[in-house]
């Protein structure tokens, strides 16, 4: 199977490096970074120049892109140079409706379009240990078996491209969300005198463990900012979750606080770090920093 991929910064490069190493599949590569494109190419990825040269004789085109607005523009770009037969699939963050547009503009043009937004972390990614939220045409679907297998552990097939997106917005809404009450609760832990490594052990062992408190609270502790998912990415992410529910008139304040906090870490200058600086606005940036 010849797969390309669009844009390979932290998860579309791990997800295109976890295909590559597979005598499966063959990968190109493309992004405006010739780094990110260079750390794909060392995994066994070939290199492309510009987007529509990546993209011939391709049976599947990967696009990971930071915004529902380049994600359509790049699906427009596409469609007219596209193989019959060539299947896009989107594993970035969009919300339903750009999701829905992205399917009419592949139908309109005779291709097929396929929502695939990933969990976890480029870590996970890397190794495989990701969950896949699907949805599109089901006979596709099936077809691309062998690669949803190589990319994570387990799928999880919504039915339609709406539905996997939603659920992806509905996920790291929880979690970005569970990210920011989770740096409130270390600050009060820390200023009442717990240390952090009692606040680990005893947080585990309560109800308040998440995938949060088990993968960013080391990364809190140790003060490291580098930008797994950054800040203004889970703004974004966030903000497209609080836009469907208000347009499904579904309140949601603690979500909608959870942006607020988002966006202050944001203006502060602090958007491209690790999602895990919104607890700079709790108190001192070293106030948890092991020794």
């Amino acid at each position: 199977m010849k797969i390309t991929c669009i844009g390979v910064g932290n998860m579309g490069g791990a997800v295109a490096r976890r295909l590559a190493t597979s005598t499966e599949f063959t990968v190109t590569v493309y992004d405006p970074s010739t780094e990110a494109m260079a750390r794909c190419e060392a995994a066994g990825a070939i290199p492309s120049a510009n987007m529509h040269a990546a993209t011939e004789g391709a049976d599947v085109v990967l696009t990971s892109l930071p915004t529902t607005r380049l994600v359509l523009e790049t699906i427009r770009q596409l469609l007219p140079v596209l193989a019959e037969g060539t299947v896009i699939v989107d594993i970035s963050t969009i919300d339903p409706q750009t999701a829905a547009t992205a399917l009419q503009l592949s139908q309109d043009a005779g291709r097929i379009f396929i929502a695939c937004p990933l969990g976890k972390t480029p870590g996970h990614a890397e190794n495989g240990e990701i969950p896949l939220f699907i949805g599109g045409d089901q006979d596709t679907v099936a077809r691309l078996d062998p690669m949803l297998e190589r990319m994570g552990e387990k799928t999880y097939n919504f039915g339609t491209v709406e539905a996997a997106t939603a659920f992806k917005l509905v996920s790291n809404f929880i979690g970005m969300s569970n990210v920011a009450i989770l740096a409130e609760g270390l600050a009060i832990a820390l200023k009442a005198g717990i240390s952090p490594e009692m606040f680990t052990e005893a947080l585990a062992d309560t109800g308040a463990k998440s995938f949060q408190s088990e993968v960013r609270l080391p990364w809190m502790l140790e003060q490291d900012w580098t930008p797994r998912f950054g800040v203004n990415l889970a703004a974004k992410d966030v903000r497209l979750a609080v836009e469907s529910a208000l347009n499904w008139q579904i309140p949601v304040p603690v979500g909608a606080a959870a942006l607020s906090q988002l966006m202050a870490v944001s203006a502060r200058g602090f958007g491209n770090e690790d999602v895990v600086a919104v607890m700079k606005l709790t108190g001192p940036a070293d106030q948890g920093k092991n020794p």
